[in-house]
């Protein structure tokens, strides 16, 4: 670390940090970085400089006003390949109607601002994008019964939430 820094000009520290991911790396970074250890090939040069920009880009869940207790695992599940999820009290995010996520978040203590619930919706139905991209995460779900006998919102949109359920069952 103390040679890097020194080759680089730079403390020992910040070093440190961009090796074990606390800090990204800058296009400079990424530059004088390759220099230093002799990365000579021009496509593996510019796939490391690709990475910086993009570890730069905020992910579209970090726009949100209120923030999301669980932000780490909405971008993982963005890049995953498979899914596996259980559920014991609610129908999992993923498969959530609008109004099945408005109920949910109406019923919650504290209650949220109705601005707040409606981010929520937009939340769900973003995340849910993945389950109709051309290649959509292997998805597997398991919810207790008691999830499909505890009314949510009424009848109508638990009704709502069955046909979901059963139409994101017929996916391969």
């Amino acid at each position: 670390v103390e040679a890097v820094a020194g080759e680089l000009l730079c403390s020992p520290s910040k070093v440190s940090r961009l090796e074990t991911g606390q800090r990204g790396a800058t296009l400079r970074d990424v530059r004088d970085l390759c220099n230093l250890y002799g990365v000579a090939d021009t496509a593996e040069r510019e796939h490391l400089m690709t990475l910086a920009r993009e570890g730069k880009q905020q992910g579209w869940w970090q726009s949100f006003s209120v923030p999301l207790q669980h932000m780490i695992y909405v971008g993982l599940e963005q890049e995953a390949v498979s899914l596996s999820i259980f559920h014991s009290s609610v129908v999992p995010g993923l498969v959530q109607t609008a109004d099945y996520t408005r109920a949910l978040h109406e019923r919650a203590v504290p209650r949220l601002e109705d601005s707040a619930i409606e981010e929520r919706v937009k939340e769900r139905s973003t995340r849910q994008l993945i389950l109709d991209r051309d290649n959509p995460p292997r998805l597997e779900i398991i919810i207790d019964e008691a999830v499909l006998h505890r009314p949510m919102g009424g009848p109508f949109v638990m009704r709502e939430q069955l046909t979901r359920l059963l139409k994101e069952s017929e996916r391969p």
